[in-house]
């Protein structure tokens, strides 16, 4: 706090020597500095939002296609419930894929170009479910029941980041632990 006011009483001092910011500028200036540097809302800073919010539903839904896409499992999971989502603004690591056709393989790393961003993180804490749908059939989640034969149930928790450039619609999920 004593580095910014610092910093600011520097910044008035440089600018009035230009003669153009008056004195009361300086200090309205830090006062608004102070106010907001006391305030308990950080830019940049990870928010609580509501787990059935339609953006996290479908940050959700790409972390179970990753996780579906990375395992064995004859049969497809999805999400059953969302415990705990976060959001947060900022920057984000985008990658360029290969070849605009088909699908990435999250998987395994490629050779990708990078660059960064703005876009959203979502970081969820979920469970996901087997279904009764096998992967051979390609059927959409949303038609998909949970198991219900005793013996082919299995439910794992998972934690996954989902990062979302909206206005591109591109969904990363580089991170995500399921056990």
């Amino acid at each position: 706090m004593r580095r910014a006011r610092e910093l600011l009483a520097f910044c008035c001092l440089v600018l009035s020597t230009t003669g153009r910011p008056s004195r009361v500028l300086c200090f309205s200036l830090s006062d608004f500095c102070a106010q907001t540097l006391n305030s308990d809302v950080k830019p940049g800073f990870p928010k609580t939002i509501n787990p059935n919010d339609s953006a996290v539903l479908k940050a959700a839904r790409h972390s179970v296609e990753r996780f579906n896409n990375c395992t064995n499992d004859i049969f497809l999971f999805k999400e059953s419930h969302i415990s705990r989502a976060l959001v947060q603004e900022g920057n984000v690591l985008d990658t360029e894929p290969q070849s605009h056709l088909g699908t990435k393989n999250w998987c395994h790393e490629q050779d990708q170009h990078e660059w960064i961003v703005k876009g959203l993180k979502y970081m969820l804490d979920m469970e996901i479910g087997r279904t009764s749908c096998k992967k051979t059939q390609h059927p959409s989640l949303d038609n998909c029941d949970f198991q219900t034969n005793h013996t082919l149930q299995r439910t794992f928790s998972c934690y996954s980041e989902v990062w979302v450039i909206p206005w591109l619609q591109r969904f990363e999920v580089p991170v995500l632990h399921c056990q």
